[in-house]
């Protein structure tokens, strides 16, 4: 039969029987639906006025009354909101050998619960700004490097303590002392690769609580600056790369993918470094770096004196704050 009897006799067919075809669009899949769950809301205006409460009593650097007033301010302030306080007095020895005394503060919210996460910040600040072209041999306000992940912290400690619905897990909040005076730029003398993070190793090596095996960790550094980029760094994706991508994952649920960006960047001796070497928890380092010929650098005002709270940005301390919550209510 050629081309045209068919078409002939199918016109036919569809003549006789009524038969017909009718076009519809492919049904719509349906995009997977994100998983938000219900937190507190992390109130950006509170966690700057935390970082401003520490700049104010001036650089904490070690011995200094400064930074007895802050120990004291971070204490007061954790036991207001319930949780349980334990200070973490040690010596430490600097690059040049200059002992130093420094002390950890550890709090814990529903210490009974099991399953624990750990967050943790420095809240020392570097007692020169080797990086700037005035002033090197003077402290500096440490706002964002610093004072930032404290006030972030505070501000989730307070949420979690006047929330109605409380998180499934136990929280423990790490804050480091002495993080920040490892060698300067220019240091011509021997290099002494651990001479960063003092209070990690310490309280790395001499756990408090004694035997403490938290489910994973998250440091805040420098996580409130204006322009901050979150890449994933490498130390962290060296020792859990599933983590980073489960806390940037859940930063894009929330819209904030334009700063927890989807790429790696090099490796940093921080705080985590410790706790993943010494005491062998899993610990992410959320650090800010930024883009740079291809790679990632340091922002400017690292370890100068353009690091005050001129620097700080609500918006970033909002998206930083609000993510962290959401990992917890998750979990």
């Amino acid at each position: 039969m050629n081309r045209s009897r068919i078409a002939l006799f199918l016109l036919l067919v569809f003549a006789l029987t009524g038969a017909y075809f009718v076009w519809k669009p492919a049904a719509e899949v349906p995009a997977a639906e994100v998983n938000i769950v219900e937190t507190p809301d992390f109130k950006a205006d509170s966690a700057y006025q935390f970082i401003a409460q520490q700049v104010a009593f001036g650089p904490r650097v070690p011995g200094s009354e400064a930074s007895q007033n802050t120990l004291k301010f971070l204490v007061a302030k954790l036991k207001s909101y319930g949780w349980t306080v334990t200070e973490q007095p040690f010596t430490a020895f600097r690059y040049d050998g200059k002992k130093l005394q420094g002390t950890n503060i550890i709090a814990q919210f529903q210490p009974a619960i099991a399953k624990r996460i750990l967050l943790s910040s420095h809240w020392d600040a570097r007692s020169i700004a080797d990086k700037d072209s005035v002033r090197k041999d003077e402290p500096i306000d440490a706002a964002n490097d610093g004072a930032s992940g404290v006030g972030v912290l505070l501000e989730i400690a307070r949420n979690l303590h006047e929330a109605k619905t409380k998180p499934a897990v136990g929280i423990d909040i790490v804050l480091f002392d002495l993080e920040d005076h490892g060698e300067p730029e220019d240091y011509t003398g021997e290099h002494k690769p651990n001479s960063w993070a003092l209070g990690s190793q310490h309280w790395a090596a001499n756990l408090v609580p004694a035997n403490y095996r938290p489910y994973y960790g998250i440091l805040l550094d420098m996580v409130g600056g204006k322009g901050a980029m979150f890449p994933h760094e490498g130390t962290s994706m060296q020792y859990a790369p599933g983590i980073v991508r489960s806390v940037w994952a859940t930063a894009a649920d929330l819209g904030y993918s334009h700063l927890f960006v989807d790429q790696d960047a090099f490796g940093i001796s921080d705080d985590h470094t410790a706790v993943n070497e010494i005491a062998k928890i899993q610990m992410i380092d959320l650090i800010d770096l930024r883009a740079s010929n291809g790679g990632f650098e340091f922002g400017s005002f690292h370890h100068t004196h353009a690091d005050n709270l001129a620097n700080i940005d609500k918006s970033t301390l909002k998206a930083v704050g609000q993510t962290l919550l959401q990992v917890l209510y998750r979990e």
